[in-house]
């Protein structure tokens, strides 16, 4: 089974610029195509949060517009602090599990060998994620209701600290809460974020939490205390989780672009 999980898309309406300078819709139209254009193609998709910039309607409009035009799978999603679960919930309420919770974008996808349990971080108008004991609760039940069969839980945040200090001061805010619930469940073979537009790995309550990078653009690797809040242009990638049938997940990352190659390995030197 192959899961490609995409993140922080930040789409805008047509034309208008992320932060003046990232026209995103172009960079996640190219990402849906090389998702669609991999072989052998992905079972499912993840979006993992930052949908869009603004959340408003035409954004949401929009995205919608890609996931039809390009991604002919099944496309799960969880909203970012960029999102809005209203705007979600009536745009884009017709995807899998967007409307199974009143008040959260949050649900349990079974009918896969992997269960997918999509978490909401978001705390509204804020940066930072926090996990209420209402969602906290969500996720005990989701684990608990099946604790031999292998589970990944995306959610937004990170719920760790990553070192660059100003997507730190935005990360999940009460992540032992988080962390206790996950060690309690040793079946979560993953925990699948964005938020940090970069690739980070860390061990995580017994298991796993991975960062995915941005499908557009990146976050500057600064390690500085004070380093500033910065982006760049490297290159947009998404990550893509294989299920293998030993029962393990291993993880890929797949840049987004045109790259000379694939050159075979015994090419005639002379």
């Amino acid at each position: 089974m192959l899961i490609a999980q995409l993140s922080d898309l930040h789409v805008q309406p047509p034309g208008v610029l992320a932060y003046g300078v990232v026209d995103t819709n172009p960079f996640v139209e190219r990402a849906f195509k090389a998702v669609v254009a991999l072989d052998p193609k992905p079972d499912v998709v993840l979006l993992t949060g930052d949908l869009t910039d603004l959340g408003t309607d035409a954004e949401y409009d929009a995205l919608g517009g890609l996931i039809r035009r390009h991604l002919g799978l099944p496309v799960y999603l969880i909203p970012g602090n960029h999102d809005r679960r209203e705007g979600i919930k009536a745009r884009l309420g017709h995807l899998p599990g967007v409307a199974a919770d009143p008040r959260f974008v949050q649900y349990v996808i079974e009918d896969l060998p992997v269960r997918l349990v999509m978490l909401d971080s978001i705390v509204p108008e804020q940066g930072h994620g926090e996990l209420c004991a209402e969602r906290l609760a969500f996720l005990e039940r989701a684990l608990a209701a099946a604790p031999q069969q292998p589970a990944l839980v995306a959610l937004h945040h990170p719920p760790f600290l990553t070192g660059i200090a100003h997507m730190d001061e935005v990360s999940l805010r009460n992540p032992d809460a988080f962390e206790a619930v996950i060690r309690r469940h040793p079946q979560v073979e993953r925990i699948l974020c964005g938020h940090a537009h970069r690739p980070i790995v860390v061990r995580f309550g017994g298991s796993l939490a991975q960062v995915a990078p941005s499908v557009a653009h990146q976050v500057t690797l600064d390690l500085r205390p004070d380093g500033p809040a910065t982006f760049n242009f490297e290159p947009p990638a998404f990550l893509l989780h294989h299920w293998r049938p030993e029962g393990k997940l291993v993880t890929h990352q797949v840049y987004v672009g045109e790259f000379a190659g694939p050159h075979p390995f015994d090419m005639d030197e002379g």
